[in-house]
């Protein structure tokens, strides 16, 4: 009888030490070793009809591709967050916190996309709880297969009788394979299952989706070789308490990891937003203090975007610096620009800053979007609906330019703005006669302030 094998394996990097450590030498993280039963059987394959090719070395410029195969998935949205569309033989991973929609996603994909064989493999629903959210989302494609198991060496054996042409494992997670003697959802069992899918989306050049869940920590469920092995990491986010879910891709080996989509939460399923300025500007019907548009650009995506400041008197003695979906520290460079530089009083007031719609922004350029909400709530002085920004705010206050302005411009003049304020630096080269909207060329902040509070 073959003596039982285990080892200690840590939560967050997926290193394996033979005996139990207080420190993980990989990753620095303390008391993330667990143990486990781990029984490699040597005869326990996944044998392909088809024997594997011998690879050898070849040159690069004898090397040849179809620059067109990409599968469309017949979403706008996942396409564009993709680089176009999806690629033979790669491999997907979809996380997301509990209920976020991560799976009515990857449900409505394999009932639109066209002219494609897809097999549905969940390890966490019956078929029956599969087709009432089928039914729901609507049915489109017939050639969409239904499978719930969680043991690899079946869900091989039923892909060799259907050979797909799109796989959807719904979760790594929930999966398990005889290779490794633990428990579904340990870390072994985890890069084991992952490592088979990637070796048949690889042989096959089918393209594989995984669906994962996250920890409290807001990271991928598993070992971090599990975002390594995988060729495009996408992240499915969204605030509750909005109908709206933005999908991110973190990490995409075919394509820009800047690119978003999103998509709004219905009745009927995941709608797609083809005009996110629809959901990020905020309908009003008062001319408020403390409100600029900014206009920004996610990948290749112009969109206007609302940010809300309200500066007031601090209430006790350490005034608070709080800013949604902006990154704090940033705000609080910007604060100590319009103090330093330019004399504003706002050390000791509080200050919170909130951009509309539950959206996360990182482009600088709406710098100047969000000193020109702050100077609005502090006076008490709207700013027109009709102006919009376009600027860095450099550190000795200047208004520095920012790439791509012409696509600024001409998404806030479709969109019926009258003022864009932008760099003077960004004037050259811009045909100012092909655009309806005004546009007012600054240099520094005081310009700003007296062009908008006179």
């Amino acid at each position: 009888m073959s003596k039982t094998k285990t080892l200690f394996f840590c939560r967050n990097c997926g290193a394996q030490s033979l005996k139990w450590i207080g420190k993980c030498p990989s990753c620095g993280e303390w008391n993330t070793y667990d143990e486990e039963i781990v029984e490699r059987d040597k005869d326990q394959k996944w044998n392909r009809q088809t024997e594997r090719k011998q690879s050898k070395p070849i040159l690069i410029k004898e090397i040849k591709y179809d620059q067109d195969s990409r599968i469309d998935t017949n979403n706008i949205e996942l396409n564009r967050v993709l680089g176009g569309g999806m690629v033979p033989g790669s491999l997907v991973l979809v996380g997301g916190e509990p209920g976020i929609g991560k799976s009515t996603l990857l449900l409505q994909i394999a009932l639109q996309i066209k002219n494609c064989k897809v097999l549905y493999v969940s390890g966490e629903e019956s078929e029956q709880q599969i087709k009432m959210r089928a039914e729901r989302v609507g049915l489109g494609n017939d050639e969409c297969y239904i499978l719930t198991e969680t043991s690899t060496q079946q869900i091989f054996q039923h892909i060799a009788e259907i050979i797909p042409d799109l796989l959807i494992i719904d979760s790594i997670q929930t999966l398990q394979t005889n290779i490794i003697d633990s428990s579904a959802g340990s870390i072994s069992q985890i890069k084991e299952c992952a490592a088979e899918m990637q070796r048949y989306a690889k042989l096959t050049g089918t393209p594989v989706f995984l669906i994962g869940h996250i920890t409290k920590d807001g990271n991928l469920a598993g070992p971090k070789l599990l975002e390594h092995m995988v060729d495009t990491v996408l992240q499915f986010e969204g605030d509750r308490n909005y109908g709206y879910r933005i999908l991110r891709s973190v990490k995409n080996r075919f394509g820009s990891t800047s690119e978003l989509g999103i998509y709004e939460m219905q009745g009927s399923g995941l709608r797609e937003v083809s005009n996110p300025s629809e959901i990020l500007l905020s309908q009003r019907d008062e001319n408020l203090s403390g409100t600029a548009i900014a206009a920004t650009i996610e990948g290749l995506r112009p969109m206007l975007i609302e940010t809300q400041s309200l500066v007031s008197s601090a209430a006790y003695g350490t005034p608070q610096r709080s800013s949604t979906g902006f990154e704090t520290k940033r705000l609080g460079m910007l604060l100590a620009v319009l103090e330093k530089r330019h004399g504003f009083r706002l050390g000791i007031k509080d200050v919170f800053l909130n951009i509309a719609g539950g959206i996360r922004v990182d482009d600088p350029a709406i710098d100047l979007a969000v000193i020109s909400s702050v100077l609005s709530s502090n006076e008490d002085i709207a700013i027109s609906p009709k102006d919009c920004f376009a600027a860095e705010v450099g550190l000795s206050g200047e208004i520095r330019p920012v790439n791509r302005v012409e696509q600024r411009i001409a998404e806030a003049d479709k969109l019926g703005f009258e003022r864009i304020f932008i760099s003077k630096y960004n004037l050259k080269g811009i045909d100012l006669s092909k655009y309806n909207i005004e546009i007012v060329a600054v240099t520094n902040v005081e310009q700003v302030f007296s062009k908008l509070f006179g």
